[in-house]
């Protein structure tokens, strides 16, 4: 045992030491509001390691993340709402797409495309796209990079939507560029 190992046990017996003494001490003279109390601090303590518990559960099903596999397989969970969703950085800038198999390109919002560095002011929208929304405005562009996980494209053509949207759209121009995308009970799977 080294000396750090045993300062550290020696610290943990003597706070055991006071928090017992103590205890002792307040048993004798105050029975029974010490014992209410330690039943209060111990559903304290059950409340918060349960609520750490839920907390996991949460993350797991409110909060799917992408995944990177053996053979740089990326595997994505269906989302709550029932769509995938993949975290792909565009110029370098982590940009989350709703992986959309009825658009054609790859789309951008408009505030996705400036946090890549697009001036979206300079854009001509000389292009129209029918979405569920109607007819919409796009200008054609090209990303310097997309990289999603260990796999990297460039020079990759792309559009930003003139229109609202709340999500960028991985449409099948990028899909399509994949050996592979399997969507597998509440899971896609992306491999190349």
């Amino acid at each position: 045992m080294d000396t750090f190992d045993s300062a550290h046990l020696i610290y943990l017996l003597l706070l055991l030491l006071a928090i017992g003494g103590s205890v002792i001490l307040q048993l004798r003279h105050r029975p029974g509001q010490i014992v209410q109390q330690g039943l209060i601090w111990g559903l304290i303590f059950v409340g918060v390691a349960a609520a750490a518990g839920f907390w996991q559960d949460f993350q797991r099903s409110a909060l799917p993340r992408q995944t990177v596999l053996e053979d740089n397989r990326i595997e994505t969970p269906l989302a709550p709402d029932g769509h995938y969703y993949l975290t792909a950085e565009v110029n370098g800038t982590p940009v989350r797409f709703v992986v959309d198999t009825g658009a054609t390109d790859v789309v951008l919002t408009q505030r996705d495309a400036e946090r890549a560095g697009i001036n979206t002011d300079e854009l001509a929208y000389i292009s129209m796209a029918r979405t569920a929304n109607g007819t919409v405005a796009t200008a054609p562009v090209r990303l310097e990079s997309l990289t999603l996980g260990p796999i990297h494209d460039s020079n990759l053509r792309a559009v930003v939507n003139r229109g609202e949207m709340d999500t960028s759209l991985m449409g099948m121009a990028y899909l399509t560029r994949f050996a592979r995308v399997s969507f597998t009970q509440d899971r896609l799977t992306l491999e190349r």
